[in-house]
């Protein structure tokens, strides 16, 4: 009864243990009482002991000075850079090595050479003098500061263009306005184009084996001495003009060759001036020499008994052609470009050597090259009926570019007129009434379908 009666009003029952049974409860049955944090004070608070920190990283890396690179690093870590430095290091070497052969080569050419070119001009290389300043002309004159020698550039008788290529130049003959010279030398400095471009050539026949040649061309006065020549003052233009009131320089136009029968074809397809030639075997040429030449009479008064010895004595190995020319090398398009320009070319394969002596085979060609204007104007006169048979062959051609030239203008002056009748049609139909606009369209129509109807009329 007194149980019943302590349960009905709330009377406390004895505490019992939870029972290992009971799973819902079983992870909190032994948890331990909290115990409250105590709360921090940064005054009284004792300082934190100078220790060295310990790296949290398990790879065990050592952290040290920016500059103590041995200290965080191992030869490993280089082996890349072992295996691409040699390389690096063998094509640089290459390249330097083929820079300074090309530039020994082309010295040597121009040391062989430049004995001939100066006694043959009056001026070898790049150089002259230079224009004075205004403070100069202001202190000293005019003609004083102009005939100082500080303004005299150095003459630089060969002239690097580029790793493979140099050039020079000659001026101050009778005859002849200039000389140009190229020399084209292999690209020695990169040894892997140089193979890339002989294994192309071998499988294709558009790409050209490099070589290394020697091409002078010659442009020559042909009466154009008051055009060509430069003077500074009228005073000198007067005693040019006496001086050349005697000489004659000029001589007839024409195409005609000597080429070395490896180079025949290629000549053909890369010039135009070369197409307009007929090819001939001269019994006197050796058998791998020809001529191409636009008349037999030019052939005989252009191939000298001195000329043909200078070509068998420059050999199959070194001679390739020497032409003499008025026309361009590529094809005219326009009907200035077929103005006569008259020129000389020589070409001429480098020796292998850069001794003096390797050029002693070549050297008497180049001097009678040098000369050669001077033949062109004593004998390059032909007969009326040779004259008139190669002046046939630039009519034709310049009457096709004459025609061309006349289509297209007048293609040009239809055009112009169909835009004026386009605009002359837009400004009528803006000042018609929609109404005027579509009377006047019906009648557009109406006039086109009977043109249409013409037209198929005529053809059946």
């Amino acid at each position: 009864m007194d149980s019943l009666l302590k349960g009905l009003f709330g009377g406390s029952k004895p505490a019992t243990p939870a029972s290992a049974d009971d799973g819902d409860f079983a992870d909190f049955a032994g948890a331990p009482d909290p115990v409250p944090v105590q709360s921090f004070n940064p005054m009284t608070a004792s300082p934190v002991k100078d220790t060295p920190a310990i790296p949290t990283s398990s790879t065990g890396i050592v952290y040290t000075k920016w500059y103590r690179v041995w200290e965080r690093t191992s030869p490993r870590d280089f082996y890349s850079e072992m295996v691409i430095l040699p390389f690096v290091l063998i094509l640089v070497a290459l390249h330097v090595w083929g820079r300074r052969k090309n530039k020994r080569k082309a010295r040597s050419w121009i040391a062989a050479h430049a004995p001939i070119l100066k006694n043959e001009f009056a001026v070898v290389g790049f150089g002259g003098r230079d224009s004075p300043s205004l403070e100069d002309v202001e202190s000293e004159g005019l003609a004083k500061a102009s005939a100082s020698e500080k303004l005299t550039i150095p003459s630089e008788l060969l002239k690097e263009k580029t790793a493979q290529e140099y050039t020079t130049y000659a001026t101050g003959r009778q005859n002849v306005a200039f000389v140009d010279v190229k020399i084209t030398l292999f690209k020695r400095y990169n040894p892997f184009t140089l193979f890339l471009e002989y294994a192309l050539s071998t499988f294709f026949d558009s790409i050209k084996a490099p070589v290394e040649r020697m091409e002078a061309t010659a442009y020559t006065f042909d009466g154009k001495e008051k055009d060509l020549v430069a003077v500074p003052s009228q005073r000198e233009q007067t005693n040019l003009e006496e001086r050349i009131k005697g000489l004659q320089s000029s001589y007839d136009g024409c195409v005609w060759a000597v080429v070395n029968k490896d180079n025949m074809r290629r000549l053909r397809d890369d010039r135009y001036d070369i197409s307009l030639t007929v090819t001939k075997d001269h019994p006197k040429l050796p058998l791998w020499a020809s001529v191409m030449s636009e008349s037999a009479e030019v052939t005989e008064a252009l191939l000298t008994p001195e000329l043909i010895k200078l070509v068998e004595e420059a050999g199959d190995a070194a001679f390739e052609y020497l032409i003499i020319t008025d026309q361009p090398i590529d094809k005219p398009r326009t009907l200035d470009q077929t103005i006569p320009r008259k020129r000389l070319t020589l070409s001429l394969h480098l020796p292998s050597s850069t001794a003096p002596s390797a050029y002693a085979k070549t050297l008497p060609l180049f001097s009678y090259f040098l000369r050669l204007p001077d033949t062109l104007v004593a004998n390059a006169h032909f007969r009326p009926e040779v004259s008139r048979k190669i002046k046939a062959t630039r009519e034709d051609e310049s009457r096709k570019l004459r025609k061309v030239d006349e289509e297209e203008k007048a293609e040009e002056r239809k055009l112009e007129g169909d835009r004026k009748k386009k605009a002359e049609r837009e400004a009528k139909l803006k000042g018609l009434s929609a109404a005027d606009q579509n009377r006047y369209l019906e009648k557009e129509r109406e006039r086109e379908r009977k043109k249409s109807e013409k037209k198929m009329a005529k053809r059946g």
